[in-house]
């Protein structure tokens, strides 16, 4: 009789939390509806999108003399020489308030992302958990355990994540305050 009480009250306690879950699915709508509403991401340039900057003198290659006005290398005039050479690689990209926002807002949207997987991945071991107690088959059981092995392996992963994307916040917010960015672009 005392294994029959705690039995149900184990099974009204798993039915309670898992009323009140969210699925799945209600956080793939979410996600959805989340991302509809989103403004497409701004354009990245690439090196191939910019225009070589030619106000600039060419720095001399370093296989050039000086005195003789040929290059080392190659035996052509210095003059040709430069002309062929690609043009140097811009500078790096300006780091302006928009970089480091847009930087910091993806670094949080990819954690708020994994913590909604989280929080789906562990209401489905809670119902498979469920599941599992209501099942007498032990074929059925057994089918039932390797899932919910499959969801914990992978709650395990995503909660790895979860820690790489909180330290990666961290050292963007580091890096930042290093390269002196006033607190208030990094705000959201």
């Amino acid at each position: 009789m005392k294994h029959r009480v705690v039995l149900v009250a184990a099974i009204l306690a798993t039915h309670a939390g898992w009323a009140h879950a969210q699925s799945l699915a209600d956080v793939a709508r979410a996600e959805q509806s989340r991302r509809k509403t989103q403004q497409q991401p701004a354009k990245v340039y690439t090196n191939d999108d910019l225009k070589p900057d030619f106000s600039q003198p060419a720095a001399p290659a370093a296989g050039s003399t000086a005195a003789t006005g040929t290059t080392a290398t190659t035996g052509k005039p210095a003059a040709e020489g430069a002309a062929s050479a690609a043009p140097a690689a811009p500078a790096t990209p300006q780091r302006d308030q928009a970089y480091w926002f847009g930087r910091i807002t993806e670094a949080r949207s990819q954690l708020e992302r994994s913590r909604t997987f989280a929080t789906a991945l562990q209401n489905r071991i809670d119902a498979l958990m469920t599941d599992f107690i209501n099942r007498d088959n032990p074929v059925e059981r057994s089918g039932i355990e390797q899932e919910r092995i499959k969801a914990l392996a992978e709650l395990d992963r995503v909660r790895k994540d979860i820690e790489a994307q909180t330290k990666a916040i961290a050292d963007i917010e580091d890096e930042a305050r290093r390269a002196g960015v006033p607190p208030g672009w990094l705000r959201s």
